[in-house]
């Protein structure tokens, strides 16, 4: 193995690239990207998981260099609008982890349970984390060195400003960087990749090649013949319209996702702007029609805004490394950025890869074992995406009805975990059971299920019994409240590292 070739710029390809120079670039292996100058970078999905932070703490990269530059914001989790109809649950927060929660999460986990069987107790998610006044409250999730409790969080950011960034970091730290347009690729006999060859007639070999080509998979589905597996049967939407609008003087650290007439849309905060978009399914709206409810709901209708069209291929290949390519971001899969897990997908396909291909000395040795580890993570991102839509109580429209319909395909896991949580079983042992905590861990299908209202009526309840309600909800409060008094103002915060940038 003496020469990888990346091809496709873009969030992915720079990744890859990074993530792969940093492994093996001291092995006298070169990393090499290949970017089309006649090939536009969607550039689109600016939210993260808390991820992005760990894949910039391994590349060394801290956050007064890379956020100024990106215009990026903190992410504590999201907030959900409108998905629920039921009074009390119209909204809830999905917060990202956080050590408070070793005191709070006991007491929401007994509540939730206590509520299932019917006890009067409040099951609310909102009430019990740190992270939701944080980042309603517009503070910032780096706790300070005197308050030793950590808040896990992502970012925001300018996705474009993001490419750009790790292109120079890439190119400064020894990837070396070629503009050129694919218009032919030659295989060996054996079936894998020999060489591009570019519209200028020149000729790229490499002995491994990483496809970043977007949603056309130009190496591993057009020229590998790799079967693409569509979730279209239990995830509608296929488009999205994006514009951006003013940003308010405080700055909320967390996403905004409001459920819609055919579909749903992103609030997301950045230094300089809001960024808006409409993910919804052109089976039940035009492009003209999800505009124009965006733009209405934004109060932009006759604003001359900036305006961009999508079209989504949504689901993943069946491998994502065939022979001696392997696919990353839009050209592996692609699924809604309902819980902005794109990165996520991107960031654990490179490290699962690097750390198989380099067990098996550079061979295909663990390459069944890969590619069943990363379906695993995009079958269970799928499901837990599913799942809003199967716990939402909307039908306003043919769209909600068709989401909500009982004959949905849903997986074999996911018809458990409902069982499970409608049976008011142990939902977190049901999910290390499932072994399914490594896409989304009991806390999160608890919020999912009690933010959405999934639980017994008010008119159904009892009164408690002692050791139901033994736990004092107010002077839970009283601690968070107290707690929330250590975070510092988010754009406060936010200014000091771009000060701290230009120094």
């Amino acid at each position: 193995m003496k020469k990888i070739v990346v091809v496709g710029g873009g969030t992915a390809g720079w990744m890859s690239a990074l993530v792969m120079a940093r492994e093996w670039m001291k092995k006298g292996v070169s990393v090499s990207l290949l970017e089309s100058p006649e090939v536009g970078i969607i550039g689109v999905g600016e939210g993260s998981t808390p991820a992005l932070k760990l894949f910039f703490d391994a590349l060394d990269i801290k956050e007064e260099e890379w956020m100024p530059a990106c215009n990026a914001t903190y992410k504590c989790g999201i907030t959900f609008e409108n998905w629920s109809t039921k009074p009390g649950y119209e909204q809830y927060f999905h917060p990202f982890s956080a050590a408070l929660d070793r005191q709070s999460l006991p007491i929401f986990m007994h509540n939730v349970q206590a509520r299932l069987r019917g006890a009067d107790v409040h099951a609310h998610p909102d009430r019990f984390f740190i992270s939701v006044r944080i980042a309603r409250q517009c503070l910032v999730p780096v706790a300070p060195e005197n308050f030793p409790f950590d808040v896990h969080y992502g970012y925001h950011f300018d996705a474009v400003l993001l490419g750009q960034f790790l292109r120079s970091k890439a190119i400064e730290r020894g990837v070396q960087h070629h503009y050129g347009h694919v218009a032919e690729v030659k295989q060996h006999e054996s079936g894998d990749i020999a060489a591009l060859v570019l519209a200028d007639g020149e000729l790229v070999e490499a002995d491994f090649f990483v496809d970043c080509t977007g949603f056309s998979g130009l190496l591993l589905q057009q020229t590998l013949k790799t079967p693409f597996v569509s979730y279209s049967n239990n995830l509608l939407n296929d488009a999205a319209v994006a514009m951006p609008s003013a940003i308010d003087e405080k700055i909320p650290a967390q996403t905004i996702s409001t459920a819609l007439k055919h579909g749903w849309a992103w609030k997301i905060p950045l230094t300089n702007r809001y960024g808006n978009g409409y993910v919804y399914s052109s089976a039940f709206c035009s492009k003209d029609e999800a505009e124009h409810e965006l733009r209405e709901r934004l109060g932009l209708l006759d604003a001359d805004v900036p305006v961009r069209h999508l079209k989504m291929k949504i689901g993943r290949v069946q491998e994502h490394w065939v022979k001696n390519c392997l696919a990353v971001g839009l050209a592996q899969g692609f699924i809604e950025p309902l819980e902005a897990t794109a990165l996520f997908l991107v960031q654990q396909t490179v490290a699962v890869f690097t750390e198989y291909f380099s067990r098996g000395e550079f061979t295909d040795r663990y390459r069944h074992e890969f590619n069943q580890r990363i379906n695993g993570h995009f079958d269970g991102v799928r499901d837990y995406i599913v799942t809003h839509y199967k716990t939402s109580s909307r039908t306003d429209t043919e769209y909600w009805r068709a989401n909500t319909a009982d004959q949905q395909d849903i997986s074999p896991v996911m018809r458990e975990v409902y069982s499970a949580w409608f049976a008011g079983k142990d939902l977190a042992a049901e999910v290390a059971r499932l072994n399914i905590g490594a896409y989304y861990p009991a806390p999160s299908w608890y919020c999912i299920f009690s933010g959405m209202g999934i639980l017994p009526d008010a008119a159904q309840v009892r009164a408690p019994s002692a050791d139901e309600a033994r736990f004092d909800l107010k002077a839970l409060d009283e601690f968070l409240r107290r707690c929330t008094l250590n975070f510092s103002d988010h754009r406060a915060v936010l200014n000091n590292l771009a000060s701290a940038r230009r120094e």
